[in-house]
């Protein structure tokens, strides 16, 4: 039986954080009618708290070229060389872009784009909006934009229970509530799958939803071993355990210090490197957290962070701030080409559930918003130029679907899968009530090596036979290495 449909439009869009807004205003003025659909209201995203900026070469010292190296540099010999060229050359022209719709990017004194410098880059290349409220400026400047277009039927408070195959082909989703969307393509933007860790600097809300989705549907998913600890999360016992303290500040000279007050790191290595340096620190001293000194940081720059943390009782101008790692950004999620298809036909995937390749085994810090914009813009380009396709009987959604994981398979996973892992860590987790939990396992025994965000102490060396090799999931099926170009 063919039921009746809730909406039909060219381009349906499953998330609304950087990734969603900009890919649905893409395919808007494209002359594409839109359904967006959001769990949480406009500007309540993800994409909200993000700190970060957006890396591009805008500098008059740097070059597409360049930010290549840096990121092919972080990602420990498996960024796929592909999707990072894609990413640099085009980055420039999206900021400029957002620029023209309105986004005001901090400025110097004579009205340039302010870059700042963060760990793993070789020069200034990252524009912030409000210093670290960037996701907080873009998400609403891009929600505004969003809520006034016409040709964009925004679905707030509305999850996607299940995608609608037909013959193969992705034509539409179900929600929650039963409404019936069909579109010529779909493209999720979700985010991503941090919150699955007890400590992460996430929103409770990113557990991967999306990826499962695809899943079932049909998508390989890939890379699912690979979690980014980011180094510098806030230690303390209330809810704002986990809050991020963007690595732009030590980009501006903060410095980290061990329980002795010694520095110990390079605070600008890539992010692996300082966050296993200092998972290291805590072991052997028994602390839960080392010192982040910012009081020679201008504190102007960064005035959400220092709010944040004065409203804890921690005073960053006079005192050093608790921190420690926390699961911050999955490289990994449904497998991607380079315009966001999917090995479903008519499903694509941007953002962080997505996994072009592009951060290999350690994302370079504000890559990812930069990620959100250049690959939402070229899926939003290819799903415009899909077909149309025989409907036929819409699915019955998974009863009650996958909810978000128990504290159990949260801590379970920042004790089997967290900064180093091993086999014995790892085996109780494939048998965890949680589906995605089982899958991080499947992925991370069988990458049989030490890689960036990944390491094993069974397995300590990187093995060079697995260059540019990921770690891909599909057909419910154990997971293959494959090489990606």
């Amino acid at each position: 039986m063919v039921h009746p449909l809730d909406s039909e439009v060219d381009i349906a869009v499953i998330g609304a954080g950087a990734a969603g807004l900009f890919t649905a205003l893409t395919a808007a003025r494209l002359g594409g009618r839109v359904a967006l659909i959001s769990a949480t209201p406009l500007a309540a995203t993800a994409s909200y708290w993000a700190q970060g900026g957006l890396a591009a070469a805008l500098a008059i010292d740097d070059s597409p070229g360049k930010h290549v190296a840096d990121t092919v540099a972080a990602g420990r010999g498996l960024v796929r060389q592909s999707a990072a060229q894609a990413l640099c050359q085009d980055a420039p022209d999206r900021v400029r872009e957002l620029v023209s719709l309105g986004v005001n990017f901090d400025a110097d004194r004579f009205g340039r784009l302010a870059l700042g410098l963060e760990g793993g880059h070789s020069v200034r290349r990252v524009v912030h909006a409000g210093g670290s409220a960037t996701g907080r400026r873009v998400s609403r400047d891009l929600s505004s934009l969003v809520a006034l277009e016409p040709a964009i039927e925004v679905l707030e408070r509305r999850r996607a229970a299940e995608l609608w195959v037909t013959d193969g082909r992705c034509v539409g989703l179900i929600c929650d509530d039963g409404r019936a969307v069909a579109a010529r393509a779909v493209i999720l933007a979700t985010g991503g799958a941090a919150a699955m860790w007890s400590r992460t600097t996430n929103p409770p809300g990113a557990f991967g939803s999306g990826m499962l989705l695809a899943m079932r549907a049909g998508a390989a998913l890939a890379d699912l071993e690979l979690m980014q600890f980011h180094p510098t999360a806030l230690v303390n016992p209330d809810r704002s355990d986990g809050f991020l303290i963007t690595e732009a500040i030590r980009g501006e000279g903060a410095t980290l210090h061990n329980a002795a007050g010694e520095r110990f790191v390079d605070e600008l290595a890539p992010r692996d490197e300082v966050a296993r340096a200092i998972g290291f620190e805590l072991e052997a001293s028994g602390a839960a957290s080392v010192g982040l000194d910012m009081r020679d940081v201008d504190s102007a720059r960064f005035p959400n962070v220092v709010a944040a943390l004065r409203a804890v009782g921690i005073d960053p101008e006079s005192e050093l701030v608790p921190v420690a790692p926390a699961a911050h950004y999955l490289m990994g999620g449904t497998q991607a080409g380079l315009d966001g298809h999917t090995t479903v036909p008519g499903l694509y995937a941007v953002g962080e559930c997505a996994c072009t390749g592009l951060h290999g085994a350690n994302r370079l810090a504000s890559n990812s918003l930069s990620e959100c914009i250049v690959f939402g813009k070229r899926a939003a380009v290819a799903a415009m130029e899909e077909p149309s396709a025989h409907r036929g009987a819409r699915p019955v959604p998974v009863d009650g679907g996958v909810g978000p994981p128990s504290w159990e398979s949260r801590t379970a996973l920042w004790r089997g899968a967290g900064l180093v892992r091993d086999q014995l860590s790892l085996e109780p987790l494939l048998s965890d009530p949680h589906p995605l939990a089982r899958l991080v396992a499947q992925s991370a025994l069988a990458r049989n090596e030490s890689r960036g965000a990944h390491r094993r102490t069974d397995f300590p060396e990187t093995n060079s036979k697995l260059d540019y090799h990921h770690t891909v999931i599909r057909d419910g099926v154990a997971p293959v290495l494959e090489r990606w170009s």
